[in-house]
């Protein structure tokens, strides 16, 4: 025997049994691939309930659920493909739900790079999963626990928890119908939602992905319609959705490539009602969310609450417009939104991807009444409203935690309190949380603002510029006209302590007295009071409402009345002037020049007391004193009337307004007027006609013309120090 051949035959052989090998294992591949690798059912299913801590099958009784796929088939070539004639997951040992998912006809796809990316530690991403029938029980429980985290429980952050349950990824998902049913108690959600198509085929084809994108785009066919219903609650609030869409939508998909599905959505979410007609293109973030809309409810604060946005509570509103949802944004315009007997539109824009959401845009309108958005400020609404927020509380769960529940405020119990105390001003508390959950940069242009009060005239128009930033509100810019003259200035409301610090500064200029206050008479008697008013105001306050702003404020407040004129009854019944005012009552009433008018107070701790305070015409100079407490909602301010002119019967003492806002009682000084009764009455014991000396009044002329002396001089002095600007 050949040495050599001996040595060289085996060498000369072993590609051949390699080649021989591969083959071999080539072809067992391409008959599993062909025949779908059925006897790995079993150890997959074992392999799966193990790594999982469920039970896991692919399979389930077939009198129970009719299907149409007759096997088990999976295929690893490209990636992992997985047809099964159902697919059903347990629910966890702590759940209550008989299962967590059974699934019928189901077809999953997944790429071998998702699977890496999910090993890594991301979400993981179902290239496409396809079922008949899916019925569903997704739950998370107060300490964190969810049916959706499988292995051995894990210590949830309360961080995790303050999140919404994480949505799954999907490339395509096709469901012909099912029920899925979604517990989510730190978010205080339960909903359960129904879903059909009316063609239970095919209901749609994925294309093949654009080049450099990693998600297919589904294209609905024609015929194919989409139901869906939800019913139950969330974040508390009562919830009714149906929504009808002319195919199925992409649960996510590339926007630039999106094909946009025609749909209509009706819903009820707490006092909200919601109605959509337009398309999508994302039914997991809404994006391509486009079309018309309109919007009402008891109150705006009823349209925020579901959205986590903080809105004014507010009369009934409703509203119309175009919306439209891109990637991390919200564009609205508004065409009508009416609230109360307001008429207001807009645009804006709702950026949620910032770590602190903006609202930015602009609001105008024909027509704002004040009384509408009153509570924007805290005070009292027209109607008994609830303003709902979502705020931690502890619960009383195996483990304290920070979960949602619902807080309520009432205004009607606030303005009852304070009726029963006899106070008038709001103290309805501040949100002040709610300013540092959003920011906001708005611009704003309203032809007429109602004061909402029968004696003043409207604003017309008002423009400001409105922003929120870290908790503190500003209007800059503020400008408005009225009564022929104008107002301008801002405000600031810092919310970012336990008490709100607020700051005014305005001005007004050249306003008529008898255009901005309405003064109808009878008989075409002339205004009680005219003239130009100027002046200007600088206050500072804090607290937790608008009542206890007002009881803290300090600074200054200056008003000027300038070719003015006042009513002679007026000033003859302020002296208690019996003779002219009787005379004044039977020729009728007449106008007296005002010579010089001010009004110069100073606030301190909410208590304002004049330093000036006179109304010098030609007939009498009035001077007031004492003060006005908004700490105490308290009057106490005495007039006195210092007349020109010689009147023949007079009761001349000094007027006197006490109580408080809500009760205030005019009286006069008693002292004086006793002491000159008396005199007349001893008078009279002498001599009738002798009755009649106390109660003559020379006037005191001198005394008069050095307090007017004095109020020009103030006049002129504040208004050579006004900015040319102003004047």
């Amino acid at each position: 025997m050949n040495t050599e051949s001996l040595q060289t035959g085996p060498k000369r052989r072993w590609p051949i049994v390699v080649v021989t090998a591969l083959v071999s294992i080539a072809v067992a591949i391409a008959v599993g691939e062909w025949l779908g690798w059925p006897f790995l059912a079993e150890p997959l299913q074992r392999m799966l309930s193990e790594k999982l801590d469920r039970r896991v099958r692919f399979a389930v009784d077939a009198d129970q659920m009719p299907t149409q796929v007759k096997g088990f088939q999976i295929r690893f070539v490209g990636g992992v493909r997985l047809v099964a004639p159902a697919l059903e997951v347990a629910a966890p040992a702590w759940s209550k739900s008989p299962h967590m998912l059974i699934a019928r006809d189901v077809v999953l796809d997944l790429r071998y790079v998702d699977l890496w990316r999910a090993y890594r530690g991301t979400p993981l991403r179902i290239d496409n999963l396809k079922a008949a029938m899916v019925d569903g029980n997704l739950e998370r429980l107060a300490d964190g626990r969810s049916s959706w985290q499988f292995g051995p429980d894990r210590t949830v952050t309360p961080d995790a928890l303050a999140e919404p349950m994480p949505n799954p990824l999907f490339g395509n998902l096709q469901v012909s119908s099912g029920t899925l049913r979604y517990r989510d108690v730190p978010f205080a959600t339960e909903v359960e939602v129904r879903l059909s198509l009316d063609d239970g085929n095919a209901v749609a084809t994925a294309q093949t992905p654009p080049k450099n994108t990693d998600t297919a785009v589904v294209i609905a066919k024609p015929g194919n319609v989409l139901k869906l219903n939800a019913t139950g609650r969330y974040r508390a609030l009562p919830l009714k959705l149906e929504l009808v869409s002319d195919g199925v939508l992409p649960w996510t998909t590339d926007e630039a490539h999106a094909v946009p599905v025609g749909l209509t959505l009706n819903a009820t979410v707490g006092r909200a009602e919601l109605t959509f007609k337009g398309t999508a293109t994302d039914a997991r973030h809404l994006n391509g969310f486009t079309g018309r809309f309109s919007l009402k409810g008891p109150s705006l604060a009823a349209a925020g609450e579901p959205l986590g946005v903080t809105l004014p509570t507010t009369p009934a509103f409703r509203t119309a417009g175009v919306i439209v949802r891109r990637t991390d944004s919200w564009y609205v315009v508004i065409d009508d939104a009416t609230v109360g007997a307001s008429r207001l539109n807009g645009a804006f824009t709702y950026e949620t991807g910032r770590s602190v959401p903006l609202l930015s845009g602009r609001l105008g309108g024909s027509r704002l009444l004040l009384t509408d958005l009153g509570p924007v400020v805290g005070t009292t609404a027209i109607t008994t409203t609830t303003q709902t927020a979502i705020a931690p509380t502890t619960t009383t769960t195996e483990a304290p935690t920070a979960t949602p529940t619902i807080k309520t405020m009432t205004t009607k119990t606030n303005a009852a309190t304070n009726k029963s105390k006899g106070l008038v001003l709001p103290n309805r508390p501040f949100d002040l949380a709610s300013l540092r959950t959003m920011n906001a940069n708005v611009l704003f242009d309203i032809d007429e603002v109602d004061l909402s009060s029968r004696f003043l005239e409207p604003l017309r128009p008002l423009q400001g510029h409105l922003q929120l930033q870290a908790g503190v509100l500003s209007m800059s810019n503020l400008s408005a006209r009225t009564g022929e003259g104008k107002l301008a200035g801002s405000w600031r409301l810092d919310g970012r302590g336990s008490k709100a610090l607020w700051n005014v500064d305005l001005r007004w200029d050249s306003i008529k007295l008898e255009r901005w206050i309405r003064q109808t008479r009878t008989n075409n008697a002339p205004p009680y009071v005219s003239g130009r008013l100027h002046g200007k105001t600088a206050l500072q306050g804090e607290g937790r409402s608008t009542a206890e702003i007002l009881a803290t404020l300090k600074g200054t407040f200056r008003a000027e009345l300038r070719e003015g004129t006042i009513s002679h009854l007026l000033v003859e019944m302020a002296g208690l002037d019996i003779a002219e005012g009787l005379g004044l009552f039977l020729t009728g009433d007449k106008t007296l020049p005002v010579q010089c008018g001010v009004a110069d107070l100073v606030a301190t701790d909410g208590t304002f007391r004049p330093r000036v305070m006179v109304l010098d015409t030609t007939d009498s100079t009035i001077w007031v004193d004492g003060s006005l407490s908004l700490a105490k909602e308290a009057l106490d301010l005495k007039a006195v009337v210092t007349p020109k002119d010689f009147s023949p019967l007079t009761l001349r003492t000094p007027l006197l307004v006490r109580g408080t806002f809500g009760n205030p009682v005019v009286s006069i000084e008693k002292g004086p007027l006793t002491r000159t009764l008396a005199t007349s009455f001893l008078l009279a014991l002498v001599n009738p006609l002798a009755a009649l000396i106390p109660l003559i009044d020379r006037g005191d002329a001198d005394e008069a013309k050095v307090g007017a002396a004095g109020c020009q001089a103030l006049i002129q002095r504040s208004y050579t120090r006004r900015p040319a600007a102003v004047r």
